[in-house]
């Protein structure tokens, strides 16, 4: 079978530099996910010993996983289900493959109906903790904020419009004008309000106290469970499975090494996750606040600690600017792979296409908007779930991971070895890789997806 031509390029444009396409797949990777999600989970499971197993899953199963997607992007340099059917018939096996971009696509719409609706609660916050809404407020008073906002559907439904037109503006835009400019303010700018966050966490007088907990691992709270949640959010955390990264992957010139710059996005997406523990967990030690909190951490813990310190108004307003920013930038990822599918079969303006699909996900995010008031009773429910949970449980537990599995299973059994040395290069980290996308990362995304959908709890019984 012949190579892939060399004239085939990207019909989007490229990214101007290596450094622009890093910024990007770091604003994709650093969401909810990384200061939200990574210091909750690891509060539930231990700390330090959960923190070692998501850094030895990120590097064993999330960085072979990327650099696959990025690999097939830029061989396919076209939107995620164009890339995947040309691929699949140079490779020898079938156009069928489209649907693995078709799946990624979906997905990023689905998530990013309700994720922009989680992203304008952050949004929200901003202004209420600038008002000192936080301040002197004790746990009750901070949970009737919470609940007057998301009792709230109109107000529920305008900060969500905010982000969803925020997010279309600057996909509309295209990669040099729209996406990259914007990143390359955000995502800097993420880490300089992470580093403030830090300097104060370092002055709560529980700054060792956090460090403890990250970083001196109690093997004995590391379970099975728990191995197998580090794995899922080790996975999650890279924007794995959802088209994203093939998408920008098709933007990524030929001369740009995949492994160096697959490396130092997961070193980014990694340190800003372990930095947002080092920042939150000694001001919740500082206020007597549990690590384990949960999901509430950020947006009802977090508060009352914030409400409670010195300089709290404008630290919790910082915070809040930092989480929207994480959330806006992946934002823009979970749209792009749909704006630019319908783009390159439509012939639409990037600005027509982005509009479109952005009206049709703020309709869908009024799911999630009335999962929250006035259809959060049980009546409303499907299998006991609202609908936010379901589309949650839907896209995380099945689309994404499943995605990932059959990316991991084309491009490390389907495609053949000289098209992905071709696009790697030939050497120790390719071998390291190619093991790893066949054997390591199918057996344990199948564990994930097992574990997930309650398989391991019915086989264990």
């Amino acid at each position: 079978m012949p190579q892939v031509p060399e004239q085939r390029e990207s019909m989007h444009g490229s990214w101007s530099s290596r450094l622009a396409f890093i910024l990007a797949v770091t604003g994709s990777a650093v969401g909810l996910g990384n200061i939200w999600k990574f210091p909750y989970i690891a509060g539930e499971n231990g700390g330090g010993a959960f923190v070692l197993a998501y850094l030895a899953c990120i590097v064993i199963v999330g960085m072979p996983i990327m650099m696959s997607e990025i690999m097939l992007g830029r061989r396919g340099a076209r939107n995620p289900a164009t890339s995947m059917a040309i691929l699949g018939r140079e490779e020898g096996s079938s156009g069928a493959w489209t649907l693995i971009g078709v799946s990624g696509i979906l997905g990023g719409v689905l998530i990013l109906s309700y994720y922009s609706v989680i992203a304008g609660i952050a949004l929200a916050y901003i202004i209420e903790s600038f008002k000192g809404a936080f301040v002197d407020q004790d746990p009750t008073g901070i949970q009737k904020i919470y609940d007057d906002l998301t009792g709230d559907w109109t107000m529920l439904a305008f900060w969500h419009t905010l982000f969803i037109a925020f997010t279309v503006f600057v996909v509309g835009r295209g990669i040099k004008g729209g996406l990259e400019k914007a990143v390359q303010f955000m995502v800097p700018a993420l880490l300089a309000i992470m580093l403030v966050l830090l300097a104060y966490a370092m002055t709560s007088g529980s700054f060792g106290a956090g460090l403890q907990f990250m970083f001196n691992p109690d093997f004995s709270k590391l379970t099975g469970a728990s191995v197998l949640k580090a794995m899922g959010l080790a996975f999650f955390s890279l924007s794995a499975g959802m088209g994203a990264l093939l998408a920008y992957g098709s933007y990524l010139p030929k001369e740009t090494s995949i492994p160096k710059a697959a490396a130092a996005v997961v070193a980014a997406d990694t340190c800003i996750a372990l930095l947002a523990g080092m920042v939150i967990f000694p001001i919740v030690y500082a206020n007597g606040l549990s690590p384990a909190a949960g999901e509430g951490l950020v947006f009802q813990t977090l508060p009352n600690a914030f409400g409670s310190m010195q300089a709290g108004v404008f630290m919790g307003t910082l915070f809040f600017v930092l989480l929207s920013f994480a959330a806006w930038t992946s934002a823009i990822a979970l749209l792009e792979p749909a704006v630019a599918w319908l783009t390159e079969v439509s012939g639409w303006a990037r600005g027509r296409a982005a509009t479109l699909l952005g009206a049709l996900i703020w309709v869908a995010g009024f799911g999630t908007v009335f999962s929250y008031n006035i259809l959060s009773g049980e009546e409303s429910q499907l299998f006991g779930m609202t609908i936010f949970e379901n589309l949650d449980y839907l896209t995380s537990n099945i689309m994404l991971p499943v995605g990932g599995l059959f990316i991991a299973i084309f491009a490390g059994w389907v495609m053949r070895r000289s098209s992905s040395v071709d696009e790697l290069g030939e050497s120790p980290a390719y071998t390291l890789w190619r093991f790893s996308v066949r054997y390591i990362a199918p057996i344990a995304i199948l564990f994930v997806i097992a574990d997930a959908t309650g398989i391991i709890g019915v086989l264990t019984g």
